[in-house]
């Protein structure tokens, strides 16, 4: 498996890791609703503090994954130059953990920044495939 594919494997994981402090944050309020989770998911834009920064952190990493792992597929598809496509790759990954700690601590300014750049590596991967 070559570096951009591991690096979409490990942004997958890492949507699932953010989930953690989503479920810790509910279990402190009230509790993880395991009967009705749809229900419970609906009242999360009623939270704050932390725990509307984990669900924001998790929702952020969610909605950032499939560019990047199309920009990932196609990049490999078009025969982009693999070790720009890997340090892209990486990057965006480095950013996403950065992300969802700058988030969870409150560091708004820094967060800001390290999606701009992973959004960055992000269109660079579409840029080394337009230029294949």
């Amino acid at each position: 498996m070559t570096t951009p594919f591991v690096c979409v494997l490990i942004a997958f994981l890492l949507i699932w890791l953010a989930r953690i402090p989503v479920l810790v944050a509910l279990g402190k309020q009230d509790g993880v609703d395991n009967k009705h989770p749809h229900r419970q998911l609906a009242r999360l834009a009623q939270l704050d503090g932390f725990a509307a920064r984990a669900v924001g952190a998790h929702r952020g990493l969610a909605e950032g994954f499939a560019p990047f792992a199309a920009g990932v597929v196609i990049a490999e598809i078009a025969g982009a130059d693999p070790r720009r496509a890997s340090v892209l790759a990486i990057a965006f990954v480095v950013c996403e953990i950065v992300y969802v700690l700058a988030y969870l601590a409150d560091v708004d300014y820094l967060r800001a920044f390290v999606w701009l750049i992973g959004f960055l590596a992000t269109i660079g991967l579409y840029a080394l495939a337009a230029a294949a």
